[in-house]
């Protein structure tokens, strides 16, 4: 999985209640939400490594709300990325990733990841269920030429795709991690299922480096897996208190460095007690 684009990374990067869902009360995948609530809005900048200068190419927006999913209350969550006029000349970026998950225990329900790369338009969907505490994945995939495929799988363990990943990625217990530990994530698209591990690194004090707001931070690394070699592909800061908010993202690209910013933030579920100034 060597070619990476800016909004893959940011899947995962960003890229971590009241109500009760019957089908996600019988989800062997869910954890407890003390991370967010819904209005939750976050905005971010992304900057990439152009000949040694680095150059503001897009933004990313991540907000939830309270919908529904098959007439019963759940979260929505959305994940947009656009490139602007600088990127556009080198590489088109406009995707869409949008994930229905429960309200009570944050299980998977459905994920949907609209992308347009280049000349490129594509598809992938997931529908989850959970017979007999089984997983159940329907996967879609419409390629950009108009093609459909579509097929379904069923686990013993949990998966999940990358946007439900990060939602309960922000929800584990950092004070139960030691430093180097690795938990690993078993992800899902349209197409195949796979591991991912993340790795707890400790924590750092980190300054915003264009809003100069500074935040006690956990540093984490995500690392895949390719022809049997685990590399790095990002490392991440997200806040040190219950909001587990993301910071900063440093990634790991193929073809060169990106970083995304946190720029702003507003309807957030716990104080920030980890900023500094």
């Amino acid at each position: 999985m060597k070619q990476k684009t800016i909004h893959a990374i940011l899947r995962m990067a960003f890229l971590l209640s009241l109500f009760v869902s019957p089908a996600a009360a019988q989800s062997p995948c869910g954890i407890i939400n003390k991370a967010f609530k819904a209005g939750e809005l976050i905005n971010y900048d992304l900057y990439f490594n152009w000949q040694f200068v680095w150059v503001k190419v897009g933004t990313a927006t991540m907000q939830t709300i309270v919908s529904t999913y098959e007439g019963e209350p759940a979260y929505r969550t959305t994940l947009t990325t656009r490139g602007n006029n600088k990127l556009d000349n080198v590489f088109v970026m406009r995707d869409t990733l949008l994930a229905y998950s429960s309200v009570t225990d944050l299980s998977p329900l459905y994920y949907r990841k609209g992308a347009r790369e280049g000349k490129r338009y594509y598809v992938d969907e997931l529908w989850y269920t959970y017979p007999q505490q089984k997983i159940h994945t329907k996967m879609r995939y419409l390629s950009h030429r108009g093609e459909e495929t579509i097929k379904e799988m069923e686990y013993d363990d949990c998966v999940y795709d990358m946007m439900t990943i990060f939602l309960r990625a922000r929800n584990f217990d950092a004070t139960k991690l030691k430093e180097n530990e690795l938990i690993t994530l078993p992800i899902t698209d349209a197409n195949k299922r796979q591991d991912t591990w993340l790795k707890y690194l400790g924590k750092e004090d980190f300054e915003v480096e264009y809003t100069k707001e500074r935040f006690r931070c956990l540093v984490f690394s995500f690392i895949e897996e390719d022809k049997g070699r685990q590399y790095e592909l990002i490392r991440f800061y997200v806040t040190d208190d219950m909001n587990h908010m993301p910071v900063m993202l440093d990634m790991h690209l193929s073809f060169g460095s990106a970083k995304a910013y946190l720029k702003g933030y507003q309807g957030i579920r716990s104080p920030l007690t980890s900023k500094l100034n």
